[in-house]
């Protein structure tokens, strides 16, 4: 199994007494290996679990790679724009135990065919903003904004901002041009007209008006001016998370030292994200990532000044491997290190040589074994990021994580999002292949692939298809990942970061790695290797797609040395010629690795397209890339599914309670003033206490506590677990307020009920009438645990 990172609820219950037993994981993170059995409700073993959220509005962050080679990507995902938004703003019509029948109504008002129904209800609020990966040269000086220098300019350095602009090469149209959202810098859906000032109404209409057509004009807008060390994964933090994002940095001696807040980008956050949202990031790079850490000495990994080059690594880090304990730079205290006299006199180590040893373009490339350290920030940091209530500041010290905070007081939105309603997508490098569904014959296919029920869907894997075995492999993640833990390459050949020609076959598809004198079609994933620049300045594809306008000078194709490059048309005596006809990726790992740890809440594209010729297909452009991101929403814009199972007794119940949360301006907690709802009884006065003291209960001030009550009439009970959306749950005309436990898979429960369910989670707690949540409320279900 993929490691995940345990669930808040998890990770505070540790703090609390030790009479409490919890072994809860959030729904991050899958099932228990056993069901949870009815007990006395008296013991105070417990298990804890926060419910999923009601979701009625998304905040959508697109992420965008704006450094050189990026525009041909660009053009494709504004090309999937009217796909994204619009699965949102329309879902589709779908039959609930027939994953292969669905229709795509013409209106979100439109009515579903008879026997079908939509996904979930259509998104009516939706924040829409853009970042680009450019974040700076964190002082090294390589990426001017402004100057004499042939390469200034002003997306270098883009801080983290939202990006708004229709012209890259036009600074001024760098501020809300095309127009957004009260000139905040992103775009607001609102077509009921609720928001105050109103949002956006208008889809597209057909004009170059709407949203659709805004939205593509900013995706165009991104450019590919930007600074080549990218920050893919740093960006968002920064924009998102990062609690005190500084305003400047400056160079005092040989240190790099951030100045100040930037405020202006803490406002654009309060503005965009709201503090109960579905929170969806997603990211298209075409390369791996490149997030330095800011401040200190790590800029190095950019300075490129008058010829300046990397110091030494010790031999440890060839002889031995990285993960050798004196893997370390020349550079640094050798400890109880032996002497290594390939790093020089002391006190004057040793540097990497210009000629094939520390090109520029390479810096953030194998750095521990390179260079003897890492200067990237750790893949630890973003998943803490999506996932933990607290984070770390510039100074080091804890303090609370925007993200699963109220971000403005002020108003009266204080409920809090949790982690299960945070997801990050990435399209990036990897082999369309290596993570497509594959259909009856074994074969990867975008069209008839078969997911983890058997049903031919096509498209993208799963989180849990990912971590399943796969070709001889433990998972999937294997192939295309590798252990970076103990830095095992990945199984996939394709997937190696290499500088050299390599070698080797695809698990999946069987397809062998093509030396560079070979066909440029020799290879279907990525052409053929090639010879990079003297000094390796490049490194070899994870793929490659046609282009769908061929460039006559190509930004690769353009030198007069013959390389081999599977990107350039081959002249009649078979060398390169400037015109470029496909484009590139390289291994996106680090952006894979947070995937994979992320577990549910990843998901993964491919930045390389099966094909651009027929857009009325299912495989084309990034349309896999959008279903996959859409079918993991959905679980969550659908309905409350469980990942945890429930044992109930012969009755249908089950030996849990459901406590809700919520905030009261006078402190006074009064359960009875709503229906369905009783005083906590004193025996469970220990969850409670449990509940108030879950992150996002404290995050949000929560200070009542009630219990929502379990139906017990067997009347209500069965209309509650055998009454199919969207009708309403009545007895003899009269609505059922309470909760009630549903799980076909055992008998109990209609399975239409939760038909929209992922396969593993098709179980719910079920809250019908009154029994919703309260508004600003968040609810746990409270089970005993085995006390014997």
């Amino acid at each position: 199994m993929v490691d995940r990172p345990p669930s808040l609820a998890a990770r505070a219950a540790a703090l609390f007494a030790s009479s409490l037993v919890v072994s809860g994981t959030s729904l991050l993170g899958g099932c228990l290996s056993r069901p949870i059995e009815p007990q006395d409700t008296r013991t105070t073993n417990t298990i804890v679990e926060r419910l999923p959220q009601r979701v009625d509005k998304i905040d959508l962050l697109l992420t965008i790679d704006n450094s050189t080679s990026m525009k041909d990507k660009q053009d494709i995902l504004q090309d999937a724009v009217p796909d994204l938004v619009g699965r949102l703003v329309n879902p589709r019509c779908v039959d609930p135990l027939d994953p292969k029948r669905s229709s795509a109504p013409k209106l979100p008002s439109d009515p579903c065919p008879s026997g079908m129904e939509r996904e979930f209800l259509p998104i009516t609020d939706i924040h829409i903003g853009i970042i680009s990966t450019s974040i700076g040269d964190h002082g090294a000086g390589s990426c001017p904004v402004e100057g004499s220098s042939e390469t200034a300019h002003f997306s270098k350095n883009d801080k983290g901002h939202l990006v708004a602009r229709s012209d890259v090469d036009d600074a001024s149209s760098n501020d809300n041009d095309p127009p957004t959202y009260q000139g905040l810098g992103f775009l607001a859906w609102d077509p009921e007209q609720k928001l105050s000032p109103a949002g956006e109404a208008v889809f597209d209409d057909l004009a170059g008006g709407g949203l659709v057509p805004t939205l593509k004009n900013m995706v165009r807008g991104v450019g590919d001016r930007g600074c080549g060390y990218e920050s893919q994964l740093e960006s968002w933090y920064r924009f998102l998370v990062d609690p005190s994002p500084y305003a400047s940095i400056a160079m005092e001696g040989r240190t790099a030292v951030l100045k100040d807040v930037d405020e202006d980008l803490l406002a654009q956050r309060r503005a965009f994200l709201r503090p109960d949202s579905l929170l969806a990031i997603i990211m298209l790079s075409d390369e791996n990532d490149c997030s330095i850490r800011e401040g200190g000495q790590s800029y190095v990994a950019a300075y490129t000044r008058n010829n300046w080059r990397m110091f030494r690594p010790r031999s440890e880090c060839a002889e031995k491997g990285p993960a050798d304990a004196c893997c370390k730079s020349c550079w640094e205290p050798r400890g109880d290190c032996p002497v290594d006299p390939t790093c020089g006199p002391e006190g004057e180590p040793a540097r990497l040589t210009e000629e094939g040893e520390d090109p520029y373009n390479l810096r953030c490339f194998d750095q521990k074994r390179r260079f003897g350290m890492d200067l990237l920030y750790t893949i630890d940091r973003y998943t803490k990021a999506l996932t933990e209530p607290t984070v770390a500041d510039r100074d080091g010290e804890i303090v609370p994580n925007p993200l699963f905070s109220d971000l403005d007081p002020t108003d009266a939105n204080n409920t809090v999002r949790s982690p299960d309603l945070v997801f990050f997508a990435g399209i990036v490098g990897v082999p369309w292949q290596d993570i497509a569904r594959v259909n009856e014959a074994g074969k990867p296919d975008l069209i008839a692939g078969k997911d983890g029920d058997g049903n031919d869907v096509g498209g993208f894997k799963s989180a849990s298809e990912l971590a399943r075995p796969n070709a001889g492999a433990s998972s999937t993640w294997e192939i295309i990942l590798g252990d970076p833990a103990k830095y095992a390459p990945p199984l996939d050949p394709h997937m190696i970061e290499s500088p050299k020609p390599r070698s080797g076959e695809n698990p999946i598809t069987g397809t062998a790695i093509a030396g560079p004198d070979s066909p440029d079609n020799a290879n279907d994933i990525n052409g053929h290797e090639w010879f990079p620049d003297e000094g390796f300045g490049d490194l070899q594809y994870a793929c490659v797609f046609p282009l769908k306008t061929p460039m006559e000078q190509g930004d690769d194709c353009n030198d007069v040395v013959d390389r081999k490059n599977p990107l350039c048309e081959n002249r009649a005596d078979g060398t390169d010629s400037p015109r470029q006809v496909k484009a590139k990726a390289y291994p996106g790992l680090r952006q894979l690795q947070l995937i994979r740890d992320l577990g549910d809440q990843g998901i993964v594209g491919s930045v390389c397209p099966k094909q651009l010729e027929d857009n009325q297909k299912a495989d084309y452009g990034y349309r896999p890339a959008v279903g996959a991101i859409i079918d993991r929403l959905k679980t969550k814009l659908g309905g409350q599914c469980l990942a945890r199972a429930l044992t109930p007794d012969e009755n249908g119940q089950v030996s849990c309670l459901v406590l809700e949360a919520r905030t009261v301006p006078d402190g006074q907690c009064r359960c009875d003033e709503h229906p369905a709802r009783r005083k906590v009884p004193d025996q469970h006065a220990v969850a409670e206490r449990e509940v108030l003291q879950d992150p996002i209960s404290k995050a949000s001030g929560k200070n009542c506590v009630c219990e929502v009550e379990q139906l017990i009439d067997p009347a209500e009970l069965k209309a509650c677990q055998d009454t199919a959306p969207p009708a309403p749950v009545e007895v003899g005309g009269e609505r059922v307020n309470g909760w009630c436990y549903v799980d076909p898979g055992i008998g109990v429960g209609e399975p239409e009920v939760v038909a929209k369910c992922p396969s593993t989670e098709r179980r719910q707690v079920r809250f019908t009438g009154e029994g919703e949540a309260l508004p600003g409320a968040t609810q746990f279900v409270i089970c005993s645990g085995d006390s014997r």
